[in-house]
């Protein structure tokens, strides 16, 4: 394709380039708010055809057509991370998990522990050189694309451009489908808990210093805390994703990225979820370069960042210090996510401050109160971040600082940052394990 204006001239229609997967094949799906809208509904209308594709991915936000009971026999997801869409087909054993640390996510597919034989994909046009670029979502697909025998793609005039590591060729493209249509908005901040995520934003807010690189994993906790840092200086980010928040910081000259020790002056991130707002920011700007998960989310390269901050969430923390954050005792609810590769990251970072945030209590359905901070995890939770590797622990009663602290100081300082109708309750439970 020696012209890459001409890709069009070799474009298909979604319905035929999905007659390309065959019963069997392993099908890498772009994720996030990049899935590609229409190949996605041309499979699930050409799956009475197949049997037993397998469509691996992480988080996607969009239609769950392809996870309906109807397509039990012919389309079954294997995903690294459950969103929201998929959460109830996992439950019910209609669809995989498999448990990965994000940054080996897209080292299965490039070791070929699984072999893919095809990546559904959503690019940018081309530039005037044959690049499209990956856009919102570099992270996971830039390797599971190039990993595959076969690469659909979905061209979009409305994808971004971002830079980094981002670019793919038209060349490589197998089959080229041009669709024109917005990419998907998802907002991070939410009304309800508002009082109570500001209150956690604020502490967490106190242990960020000036030239700090952060880390904001994805929720209301990590993006409320951007509010609180316009009294800051020299601010950098080194993160899987990030989303609005950050263009005010950038505005305001607090987010410079001039005190960063790695790749300096730069954002760094694997993919983006935000508004048209974000969108339109990222677009061509040289500030940002997006860059693939095995190099964002590597523990070793997040260490070389000084001060690097990492803020993740968490179900429960008992009281030990371990981190529940991917399930609800044996009840598969999300995934260990990037939250131990930055947890770690910026536990080896010199001055790194690595940060588990939750509020202290839940309302269950039923309007039963139920205490965060535990004696013990639920029968059957998994442990995300372990007890070795935890260090701050943030509530809106306060920070419980678990690095080099005794059980007992631990299970201590985690009762002083627990909701107060729980404090004798969770002494005694404590008194009886002999943590106190």
């Amino acid at each position: 394709m020696s012209n890459p204006s001409n890709y069009q001239s070799s474009a298909t229609t979604a319905q035929e380039a999905v007659k390309t997967i065959k019963s069997g094949d392993r099908v890498f799906l772009t994720g996030n708010v990049s899935v590609p809208q229409k190949l996605l509904a041309a499979l699930v209308e050409y799956a009475p055809n197949l049997k037993d594709v397998e469509i691996c991915q992480a988080l996607t936000v969009g239609a769950t057509d392809y996870v309906s009971p109807e397509m039990e026999g012919h389309l079954r997801v294997n995903s690294m991370f459950i969103s929201a869409n998929i959460r109830k087909a996992v439950q019910e054993g209609r669809a995989d998990f498999t448990p990965v640390l994000l940054s080996e996510f897209p080292l299965l597919f490039k070791r070929g522990i699984l072999p893919l034989d095809v990546a559904i994909v959503h690019v940018s046009t081309p530039d005037e050189h044959g690049f499209c670029s990956l856009g919102v979502e570099v992270g996971l697909t830039k390797s599971a694309a190039e990993s595959a025998k076969i690469i659909i793609a979905e061209i979009n005039d409305k994808m971004p451009r971002t830079l980094g590591d981002s670019f793919i060729h038209v060349s490589r493209l197998t089959h080229i489908v041009p669709v024109s249509y917005d990419i998907p908005e998802l907002a991070m901040a939410k009304e309800e808990g508002a009082e109570i995520v500001q209150k956690i934003a604020s502490h967490i807010s106190g242990l960020i210093p000036d030239g700090a690189t952060m880390q904001l994993g994805i929720g209301n906790i990590p993006d409320a805390v951007l509010k609180y840092l316009f009294d800051k200086k020299d601010l950098g980010i080194h993160t899987e994703l990030f989303s609005d928040g950050v263009i005010d910081l950038v505005n305001a000259g607090v987010l410079t990225n001039a005190r960063k020790s790695l790749h300096p002056g730069k954002i760094i991130a694997g993919f983006i979820l935000g508004t048209k707002r974000l969108y339109k920011w990222v677009d061509d700007n040289p500030l940002i370069e997006l860059h693939r998960t095995e190099y964002v989310n590597d523990p070793f390269v997040i260490a070389q960042n000084e001060r690097m901050v990492a803020v993740n969430s968490a179900i429960e923390v008992d009281l030990t210090g371990q981190v529940c954050a991917d399930s609800i005792g044996p009840k598969l609810y999300s995934g260990v996510g990037g939250q131990l590769d930055f947890i770690y990251g910026a536990s080896r970072s010199k001055g790194g401050v690595p940060i588990i945030a939750l509020p202290s209590m839940a309302i269950m359905k039923d309007g039963t109160a139920i205490s965060k901070i535990t004696a013990m995890l639920k029968t059957g939770a998994g442990v995300v971040t372990s007890r070795n590797h935890v260090r701050f622990i943030v509530t809106e009663y306060g920070i419980a600082d678990l690095y080099g602290k005794t059980i007992r100081q631990r299970a201590q300082a985690l009762i002083d940052i627990a909701h107060p109708q729980f404090h004798d309750e969770l002494k005694k439970q404590a008194r009886d394990l002999h943590y106190l």
